[in-house]
């Protein structure tokens, strides 16, 4: 059997050259492997479950994880500057309360909407404002904002409130059909945002100024770039967005509790760190945050799918990938410097 040898002449031999010594650049490989790692994760599923290959199993993935879709979102935002949120979990089940109490009051739907995302967004503005102007870390502002929005939740009611309003519960099951197969417009909510942000991010100067900040922020602050607007606004991002993520998760589940979302910032910021955004900031796409939802979606369907073992195996499995995402980012920053 003869070698495989380049094309003759010289512009088919360069052209040889470029496609064989073609590599994507750096900054896309974490999103790579998160897709290939969803990839071949859907690739086994289908292999050894019947029905997983379903195109509607994808779209059901969208559908159930549309509120931790936006949630991870804002959390991009707020991790590419080299900070941390973990109030979000509490914010989402604060939101449930606000929508289900005032609906239970009489209000209207859409000034219940208005309050709940309101809300969310002035306690980002709080925890924004506390972190830059007072110089406080991300870690105690956030964690402050977590124990305040849970206690509210308390404070508004300890036991849970169901969502019976027309308009919510037409939301919650309104579909809009591809084919054969349906997508609810909570994911396609999700989607928008997902789209916006990487708009925002890629294209505007407010993102790159969000990259510059996790990147080297004296710099950015050298540079003349707007370093306490875009601090202060990545916090307000994530809370409009884990409020948007609470009205999502209100009519996923159609009732609000106190209870909700115990843990779901955990969650967020695993989706993130394993969709490739760099902890230390500066580097990460919104795209490769919604991968990585998917990847802990898929992970859940495999284990729903196989019916013998835990949910417990869903957190373990978890850690496991993040620690394993964590160290590559360690020898890929290493390797860089």
């Amino acid at each position: 059997m003869s070698a495989v040898t380049a094309p003759t002449g010289s512009s088919s031999a360069s052209t040889w050259d470029r496609v064989r010594t073609f590599r994507p650049p750096n900054r896309y490989l974490p999103i790579i492997a998160t897709a290939a790692l969803f990839i071949g994760l859907f690739g086994v599923g289908g292999m050894r479950y019947d029905g997983l290959t379903d195109p509607q199993v994808l779209l059901s993935l969208l559908i159930d994880n549309a509120f931790l879709i936006v949630l991870g979102v804002g959390m991009t935002f707020v991790i590419l500057t080299g900070g941390i949120d973990l109030s979000v979990g509490s914010v989402v089940a604060l939101s449930t309360m606000i929508a289900a109490k005032t609906l239970d009051m009489g209000w209207s739907p859409y000034l219940s909407i208005v309050a709940v995302l309101a809300t969310g967004t002035l306690l980002g503005l709080l925890m924004g404002l506390l972190i830059h102007y007072f110089d406080i870390q991300p870690f105690i502002a956030t964690l402050a904002g977590l124990f305040l929005a849970r206690g509210l939740t308390y404070l508004i009611s300890v036991e849970s409130i169901s969502i019976k309003d027309p308009t919510f519960t037409d939301l919650a099951f309104r579909t809009v059909w591809i084919g054969d197969y349906y997508i609810r417009w909570t994911a396609i909510i999700a989607l928008l945002t997902v789209a916006v942000a990487a708009y925002v991010l890629g294209r505007t100067r407010f993102g790159r100024t969000v990259y510059a900040i996790g990147g080297n922020e004296a710099s950015a602050m050298l540079m003349g770039l707007r370093v306490a607007f875009t601090k202060v606004g990545v916090y307000v991002i994530s809370g409009f967005c884990a409020a948007l993520a609470g009205l999502l998760f209100s009519l996923y589940i159609l009732s609000g509790n106190s209870l909700h979302a115990i843990g779901m910032e955990l969650d967020a910021i695993a989706a993130v760190v394993i969709g490739g955004t760099l902890l230390t900031g500066g580097r990460g796409y919104v795209v490769g945050s919604l991968l990585g939802v998917l990847v802990l979606g898929i992970i859940k369907t495999l284990i729903s799918f196989d019916g013998t073992l835990s949910s417990y195996w869903i957190r373990i499995i978890t850690g496991v990938l993040l620690l394993a995402f964590v160290v590559v980012q360690r020898f890929a920053t290493r390797r860089r410097a």
